[in-house]
């Protein structure tokens, strides 16, 4: 795909785009953009929860297949991650259509064999913040309760698994993709609050208690697309090894950021082979969750407040009548 975003002002743009938009790419920290594709719309979205980190750049491939791009913390990364309105992001992603969305974020390494610039494919979540995010659609007076034992969607995790080779891929340094199937066993993501990185003590914990990375950013985002009936996985780019290993010095702002350089190119890499590979093979993925919370809800809808039900028929038309 050829690089155009040069030649393109994006604030001219149209602010409007007719089609639906099935794949969602959330960019974090290192990963602003998708610069090997056509952009051809920019979209402010307002939604019942507010307004997303930023404007959604609409952009298409070469072959036409449009993908949904937001930056999690916004265009000039000035969000902290208690900060994202993850609601409004899922929201919006939701309106345009949006069936699958692969969220990528800088993580810490707990484990030896993860190494700094090596990729995770994560497939289970230990949530470690602490209730200051707003973690639901939903609220009082409209109970529902979204199953969760699987936190990422399997079939995308094995569209993205069978899709990208282990090794030989990533560019540089022996950098490889650390599967579940190249694991043998489940690869998990701690979620912290942050904005600080773990003490050395709480990094040691998590490595007991069999985590594989760690990040601040999974926690809203993955359990918000599953009340939105979206398939959701998240892509990690490993960038230290966090406090835990001694032989290392503590993790440091510059570490990050010299390593989060060096992830950028096979985040841009690794997005656009997803991207061709959604686009051929990725039609049916998302289908098997729509509906799934039509029937999750306790609450009978004739004791919801409208206000409520008209929120939520943002995310879902006809769902429930009064």
């Amino acid at each position: 795909m050829s690089v155009h975003r040069d030649q393109i002002d994006l604030k001219q743009l149209p602010h409007t785009y007719d089609g639906q938009v099935t794949l969602a790419i959330i960019g974090g920290t290192g990963l602003y953009d998708l610069p090997n594709l056509h952009p051809v719309a920019r979209l402010t979205i307002s939604t019942p929860w507010g307004f997303p980190s930023g404007p959604i750049t609409i952009a298409k491939t070469d072959s036409g297949f449009p993908v949904a791009f937001l930056p999690r913390h916004g265009q000039h990364h000035d969000l902290l991650p208690s900060n994202v309105p993850s609601r409004a992001n899922i929201a919006a992603l939701k309106k345009l259509g949006v069936k699958a969305i692969v969220a990528f974020s800088a993580v810490g390494s707990l484990q030896q064999e993860i190494k700094p610039r090596d990729f995770v494919l994560p497939t289970q979540i230990i949530d470690r913040t602490k209730g200051i995010r707003p973690s639901t659609f939903f609220e009082k007076g409209f109970v529902a309760h979204a199953m969760f034992g699987e936190p990422f969607d399997l079939k995308l995790n094995k569209l993205i698994s069978d899709s990208i080779p282990s090794s030989g891929f990533l560019e540089g340094n022996g950098s490889v993709l650390h599967t579940k199937e190249t694991a043998k066993e489940d690869l998990t993501i701690i979620c912290m609050e942050g904005p600080q990185f773990s003490t050395r003590a709480e990094s040691k914990l998590y490595r007991s208690w069999g985590g594989s990375v760690i990040n601040m950013s999974v926690v809203p985002e993955a359990q918000l697309a599953r009340e939105a009936e979206i398939a959701y996985q998240m892509i990690c780019m490993s960038t230290d090894y966090d406090s835990w290993n001694e032989s290392e010095e503590p993790v440091t702002v510059e570490q990050v950021v010299g390593n989060l350089k060096a992830n950028s190119a096979n985040a841009c890499k690794l997005a656009s082979k997803l991207i061709e590979e959604f686009a051929e093979k990725g039609s049916e993925i998302g289908n098997d969750l729509k509906g799934t919370m039509k029937y999750s809800v306790s609450t009978s809808p004739h004791g919801v407040k409208k206000e409520l039900l008209e929120k939520m028929h943002y995310l879902f038309p006809g769902y429930w009548q009064v």
